[in-house]
């Protein structure tokens, strides 16, 4: 089945791309969680509304890019969550924390769904995710997840 991604997917392809997938997985997975729509003959208008969107949020040079990868290893960062007895928190630490955490720390505004954390964080102390900030560029951000 052929299917418009509207949002980036891992291992798939970014928005805008038309990919061919199995239609279980379109069905279930992409189309449930609005990450794509089924391709149309009409739906090559909606493919270049998204080109056009994509250029205008992404990173515009690799140098850029790999100046902003400098920036944010070399930051500390620190994300403050609530936590119980044990280091335990309530919850996890969302990629939109790590975003708004960076942008306190004095980084710059990240897009919460460029940024990939391995394993839910759900303790205190020292852990790490990973930024996509361009197709080549990828920046690994030291977190230290305190109780707050």
């Amino acid at each position: 089945m052929k299917v418009i991604l509207t949002h980036e997917v891992t291992g798939l392809g970014t928005a805008g791309d038309v990919v061919d997938v199995k239609d279980g997985y379109a069905r279930n997975f992409l189309f449930r969680r609005g990450l794509a729509t089924a391709w149309t003959k009409g739906g090559q208008k909606q493919v270049d509304a998204l080109a056009k969107g994509r250029e205008v949020r992404a990173v515009k040079s690799l140098e850029e890019a790999q100046s902003i990868k400098g920036t944010l290893e070399s930051k500390a960062i620190t994300v403050a969550a609530h936590a119980g007895t044990g280091g335990r928190l309530f919850g996890a630490v969302s990629t939109a924390d790590i975003a708004a955490a960076v942008q306190a720390a004095g980084g710059p505004e990240l897009d919460k769904r460029r940024i990939e954390v391995p394993t839910p964080i759900k303790t205190t102390g020292t852990h790490s995710a990973l930024v996509r900030l361009h197709p080549e560029v990828q920046a690994t951000v030291e977190l230290d997840v305190v109780a707050g």
